[in-house]
């Protein structure tokens, strides 16, 4: 009740006093900035990071924010990085009588899990079904078996609810066991030489080019991280049911029964055989944060945090169609993942929202994090989380934006998973305040909720969600406009994420003044949010 109440006191008083407004003009001007050619993608560890650092600091330095570690704007996050050499690496499979050599990008991804520039391979593969062990589900893929030096063989995502079960594995929504990180993890846990995650769209929620892009390049873990196989990667649908009939099995028989309880690995008559040769290196890249001083001597040493992801794929090695309509005839192609959409609209955001609150501080402070890494596992966050700036008991909350509305305004805003503490209520009253609905919260079949920034804050005790977009676009032809953001789909993660000067950014507008007056209610609230029992 305590809660209720200063939810509607401060929401009250947001109504009288209207928090200063985000301005359109700044905001695409940073967009425009963060997603052009010269930054190369803003990619982890490249050239692209040093100049999107140096821009991000350079701004909250003249909007007058304060440091946020000491003297500097920069926390350090030492990462390990890892690219497979794969002109110099083979990897064959041999049983059945057959030797298979699947092609790099085409049918088959991997690297190593471990700082080892080479390592050879002599190892049995295990079909594990899902890969997971649950003891609150009394759900046991591996029953025991002896992981040590087997190269696991297993599905994405996890068991289907059933009508006995409808609740299993957080029924509709995919539960962190379903996360294809969760299964590395446990399986480097055990000991296992290896895991080979077999691709499907459905399962995976995103088609074979996003996991072709993601492994092609370089890829990072945290250095004092935990490691993980020595090999690891992704096959191809179509190539995992053919090394499974070579290998004396039926991939659908195998699905089926990977769907009980009772299931048992099941060994296949095949050998991964080959060898992995990779650069491994340390870098340094930079979380980049500033403080808004609170204005209430009571509550000015308790913080607000709204997050960022500034990184992104960077500048391929090899040439991608790029179809956008900016391209001119004759340079179609292109190496550079822009990343406008995902996430230079989330940082445009943060710094437009930054020259709103440096006029109106809060009564608590509030930090403006720019985290990076988040594309290589939410890196960044996961260091901040673990070595913070400002303490987390005196954090009251993180709001993160990543992959903002460019398509129009709209009458709803999402809160996804809002329920899971009282910030869902303060967000529902902060949204009717300003005239707008909270929209509908569908499945998480695509498991979201641990796939941004807000995540690393949650695993650590503050309530933390992710401000989405609305769908119930306003405009002359709505269907058209759900149209286009529909169309953004086949362009995640590729080089055509690319700024559109003609985008009408009233919509990311009222999302990032959305997140503001919801992080200003929070600011000036006399109670701070809590965890909610979700049933």
């Amino acid at each position: 009740m305590r809660v209720l109440l200063s939810v509607l006191a401060t929401v009250g008083l947001l109504a009288q006093t209207p928090a200063p407004k985000v301005q359109e003009g700044p905001l695409r001007a940073h967009l425009a900035f963060l997603a052009d050619d010269l930054l190369e993608g803003r990619g982890t560890g490249q050239r692209g990071a040093e100049l999107t650092v140096r821009y991000l600091e350079t701004q909250l330095q003249v909007l007058g924010l304060k440091p946020a570690n000491g003297a500097s704007y920069r926390q350090p996050v030492t990462l390990l990085g890892l690219k497979t050499l794969v002109d110099q690496s083979t990897l064959s499979f041999l049983g059945g009588g057959a030797c298979a050599t699947p092609k790099f990008g085409t049918d088959i991804v991997f690297g190593a899990g471990v700082a080892r520039a080479e390592q050879t391979f002599d190892a049995p593969l295990v079909f594990v079904g899902f890969g997971i062990d649950a003891p609150e589900w009394r759900w046991d893929d591996y029953k025991g078996l002896d992981l040590r030096g087997k190269v696991l063989l297993m599905m994405v995502n996890e068991p289907a609810p059933t009508a006995e079960e409808p609740g299993l594995f957080d029924g509709p929504d995919l539960s962190r066991y379903g996360r294809w990180t969760t299964k590395l993890e446990l399986a480097a846990k055990q000991g296992a030489a290896g895991v080979l995650l077999i691709h499907t769209t459905p399962s995976a929620t995103y088609d074979w080019p996003v996991v072709r892009t993601g492994w092609s390049g370089e890829r990072f873990s945290l250095a004092k991280g935990p490691v993980g196989t020595p090999i690891q990667g992704w096959v191809t649908e179509a190539l995992a049911r053919a090394l499974v009939k070579q290998g004396g099995q039926d991939l659908d028989a195998l699905r089926t029964k990977a769907q009980r309880r009772d299931f048992q690995p099941v060994a296949l008559d095949l050998n991964l055989k080959g060898t992995l040769r990779s650069t491994v290196r340390t870098v340094d890249q930079f979380n980049v944060a500033g403080v808004v001083p609170g204005r209430d001597p009571a509550l000015k040493d308790e913080l607000v945090i709204y997050t960022a992801h500034w990184d992104h794929l960077g500048k391929g090695s090899a040439l991608a169609v790029d179809t956008h309509p900016s391209q001119a005839p004759g340079h179609e192609t292109d190496t550079i993942y822009n990343g406008a959409v995902d996430n230079a609209s989330g940082c445009a955001a943060l710094l437009a929202m930054t020259q709103a609150a440096i006029h109106a501080p809060a009564r608590r402070s509030q930090m403006f994090l720019f985290v990076c890494a988040e594309e290589q596992g939410l890196l960044g966050s996961k260091a901040y989380a673990e070595t913070p700036l400002w303490p987390l008991a005196k954090t009251a909350a993180d709001l993160n934006l990543d992959s903002l509305n460019f398509v129009a305004p709209t009458r709803d805003i999402s809160l996804a998973f809002g329920e899971r503490s009282t910030l869902g209520e303060l967000g529902a009253a902060v949204a009717k305040a300003v005239g707008l609905k909270v929209a509908a919260s569908g499945p998480d079949t695509a498991g979201g909720y641990f796939r941004s920034d807000h995540y690393s804050f949650v695993q650590a005790g503050v309530p933390a969600l992710s401000v989405g977009g609305g769908s119930e676009y306003l405009g002359a032809d709505p269907k058209a406009l759900q149209a286009k953001a529909a169309a953004f789909g086949p362009r995640y993660h590729q080089v055509t994420d690319e700024y559109d000067p003609t985008w009408d950014l009233r919509g990311m507008v009222q999302q990032a003044q959305f997140a503001f007056d919801l992080g200003q209610a929070v600011g000036n609230s006399a109670t701070k949010p809590t965890f909610k029992v979700v049933k």
